[in-house]
Formats: structure tokens, C-alpha cells, sequence
């Protein structure tokens, strides 16, 4: 049985998905259609769809938007021929690409998009999020990103905004990743990721054009059990910049709530930097942010004071091997040596996980002060959440109580 599973990932699926596509969207005598083409590699002189979808088994196809226009309401498609993850410059391959890794780029440049003016690094692992972290240098926005959560960086999409360079490339390549992407690579840099023979190489050009991405928007398509579909347009976060952000306050029966305190330059910061992030994390969402460096990201849960603890219970862990890593060379998890695990223990909770002075993001209110005050125990500073909660007020409380500063973003981040 191992080895019929294991040769289901070896095999190459010849997908049956035909080469054109088209969606029309009708209305009266009105017809507005979409063409969609077939996108393929040639591999070793051999043309190749996607690998398979999310599992073997599942055959898969990826096309991109070759013409058509869609407008509905004051809301316009993005147009045709703008390729970024949907017709990708394969430059390495080993295993031609299957969906998830596919998804994987795209979320990462979902990310990546709103942070152009500085070097950054994204880790996707199963189109989540488990690091990203923005430096003066790509060499140490990666270390930082990895460092975040290397257990969960291991398989993953590394994707950067600048031009890859060799120290950069020397360090991936320590490391087992499944995908890298890169606007460019300088010289050597192909010979250094040449030695990882399965890896995954994919040129973007022109990266800055993903800022030209922002705020930009296509239709969304869920499909249900029984054949049905979900169409929607694609979620743009509106709060990009500092002024974009509302001082926490709300009204409850007859008196008004403010948060006292005005956030620092650095707040502000780290507060944006992470709900920009948050628009490529699965919800239910609650992650912390310190000097634009994800610390703890918690996804997918279904309550919010769980997510949060989820969160912080990830920093202390990964903070924990980040220590054990640099100053052992070994993961946390295979540390024997039982006074050696307690001084980590007892430096990593001194520190409280790394989260004091944090920002705490949520992609939905906090229905009550419980979520907040997960973070407030651990020290953040700061926190930001759409608000909208009839119990705002507890938040802001709880927030005064503490010395903590609070914003609004007025929109909510969810992503199913």
C-alpha cells in the first residue's frame, strides 16, 4: 500500500481538461464571456499540464485569462493577459507543479503584492501563511520569516521581492523547501538551487508590477457538493495606510468608549503590516505581529479566543525551537537533555514567547474582552480588528486597563 501511494506521486497525470475555456455570465440578450487557455510546460521535450490537483488521483488543469471583460455593477474584472501565477517563467522544475503548489505562489504574491518598498519574504505551507517578515536585506527577511516557524516552513513556497541573491540562495538551499519565487536570480544563483534537484524554480518578472494588483479584483468561484457554484468578487483590503485606521470607540447604552491611547509609529507599522497579511490567512484568524515579523499565526479555527490562544501557544513553541535550533542545532522536539529543555522553557516564558510589545490582528471583532485578553496577558500593545462587536466596549476596556492601543479597520478579512 506505501509504495502504490508512493508511486500515485511519482506518476505524471495526463489530465483530460481540454486546452480552451469559456465562462459567460448572461443576462436578457446581454452575454458577457470569459476565454480561459490551457497553460503547459515543456519538460524534458515533454509537454506538461499540472501534476495532479490536491491529491494524486484528482486530475487537474490551469488556465489563464486570455480575453473577455466582465463588469457588474461599478465593480470591472482585472484584464486579460496580466499573467503572474497563472502562466508562470518555469525555470527549474524536477516535479512539474501540482495545484497546490500553484496556489501556494499565488497566495504568497496575494501577500507579497502590498509590500513592494522594502525586501520581504513570504512562507506559504498549505496556502497559509507561516512566516513573513520584511528586513533591510532579502537575506535577512528570510531568516526571519524561516525563524518565525521553520518546523512549518519545511516543504514550502519561499517567495521574495527582490532579486535572489547567493547568500540568500545558500541558505534556502539548507533548508527543504518545494517552491521558490523570484522577480530575478543573480548570477550563480541557479547553480546554488540546482543542487536541490526537486525544487521548484519560478521567475516573476517585473515584480513591481504586483503593486499594480492592489485593490484590483476577479471572481471568485466555489463549488458545491452538487455541482452548484458560488461566484463572487475577490476580497481587496481597504485599510492601507495609516490614515486608513480608526481609534478604537463605540457607544453603549448611552456612554461613549474610547481608547485612551494614540499608537506609535511602530504600532502602526506592525498593526498594518499584519492585516495586510491577514488577507491571505485562512479564518478564523488571530495572528501577532512584532517589527513586521509574523511571531504567531493562528488559522482556521471556528472560535476566536481559541485562535488567539492557538496563536500565542505556536510563538512560545516556535521561539523555543528557534532557541534550541541556534544554539543546539537540533529541533526542540528531539531535545533529551532535560536541564537544557527547562532553561529554554523558563527563557522563552521570561520572554513570553516573544509576544510582548506585539500587535495583536484579528480578521473579525472580538464578540468579548476574552479574545483580547489572551494577547493583553502576554504584553502586546496594540491591536486591530474590523470592530462592529455590540461588545466593543469590553475590548476597549480591557484595552485602557492595560495600556493598550486599539484601531479599527472597518472591514472584515475572511477567507474560506
Amino acid at each position: 500500500m506505501t509504495e502504490d501511494l508512493k508511486k500515485m506521486y511519482r506518476t505524471v497525470m495526463d489530465d483530460h481538461f481540454p486546452s480552451k475555456m469559456e465562462i459567460s455570465f448572461v443576462e436578457g440578450d446581454e452575454r458577457q464571456t470569459l476565454f480561459y487557455e490551457k497553460v503547459t510546460w515543456v519538460i524534458e521535450d515533454v509537454e506538461k499540464g499540472l501534476r495532479y490537483g490536491e491529491n494524486p488521483g484528482q486530475e487537474a488543469a490551469l488556465y489563464k485569462l486570455v480575453n473577455g471583460n466582465l463588469v457588474l455593477g461599478e465593480t470591472q474584472i482585472i484584464q486579460p493577459g496580466r499573467y503572474l501565477a497563472s502562466d508562470i517563467e518555469l525555470l527549474q522544475s524536477g516535479k512539474h507543479p501540482g495545484k497546490t503548489n500553484l496556489t501556494d505562489t499565488d497566495n504568497s504574491l496575494n501577500i507579497l503584492r502590498y509590500f513592494v518598498d522594502k525586501p520581504t519574504v513570504v512562507i506559504v505551507k498549505h496556502n497559509n501563511p507561516c512566516g513573513v517578515a520584511r528586513a533591510d536585506s532579502l537575506e535577512e527577511a528570510y531568516f526571519k520569516a524561516n525563524i518565525a516557524d521553520r518546523v512549518a516552513a519545511f516543504g514550502g513556497c519561499i517567495a521574495v521581492n527582490r532579486s535572489m541573491d547567493k547568500a540568500t540562495a545558500e541558505a534556502i538551499s539548507n533548508q527543504y523547501a518545494e517552491v521558490v519565487v523570484a522577480p530575478g536570480f543573480e548570477d550563480g544563483v541557479m547553480d546554488i538551487l540546482a543542487e536541490k534537484k526537486n525544487l521548484r524554480v519560478i521567475r516573476i518578472g517585473d515584480i513591481e508590477r504586483l503593486q499594480t494588483f492592489v485593490g484590483e479584483r476577479f471572481v471568485d468561484f466555489k463549488c458545491l457538493i452538487d455541482g452548484g457554484i458560488i461566484a463572487q468578487w475577490s476580497f481587496a483590503p481597504q485599510s492601507r495606510s495609516k490614515e486608513d485606521l480608526k481609534l478604537a470607540e463605540c457607544d453603549y447604552k448611552g456612554k461613549t468608549y474610547r481608547i485612551k491611547r494614540e499608537p506609535t509609529d511602530q504600532e502602526y507599522a506592525d498593526m498594518l503590516f499584519g492585516w495586510l497579511v491577514e488577507s491571505g490567512i485562512t479564518s478564523n484568524s488571530v495572528i501577532y505581529v512584532k517589527n513586521e515579523v509574523t511571531v504567531g499565526i493562528g488559522t482556521g479555527e471556528q472560535d476566536r479566543v481559541g485562535v488567539a490562544e492557538i496563536a500565542r501557544d505556536k510563538a512560545y513553541r516556535k521561539l523555543a525551537d528557534r532557541y534550541c535550533y541556534e544554539e543546539l542545532n537540533i529541533p526542540y522536539n528531539e531535545l533529551t537533555d532535560q536541564g537544557k529543555k527547562e532553561e529554554i522553557d523558563n527563557r522563552v516564558a521570561q520572554e513570553k514567547g516573544g509576544l510582548t510589545g506585539a500587535a495583536m490582528v484579528s480578521d473579525a471583532f472580538f464578540p468579548f474582552r476574552d479574545g483580547v485578553d489572551v494577547g493583553i496577558q502576554e504584553g502586546i500593545s496594540a491591536v486591530v480588528h474590523p470592530g462592529g462587536s455590540f461588545n466593543d466596549y469590553q475590548s476597549i476596556e480591557a484595552c485602557n486597563e492595560a495600556n493598550v492601543t486599539m484601531v479599527y479597520t472597518g472591514q472584515r478579512s475572511f477567507k474560506h
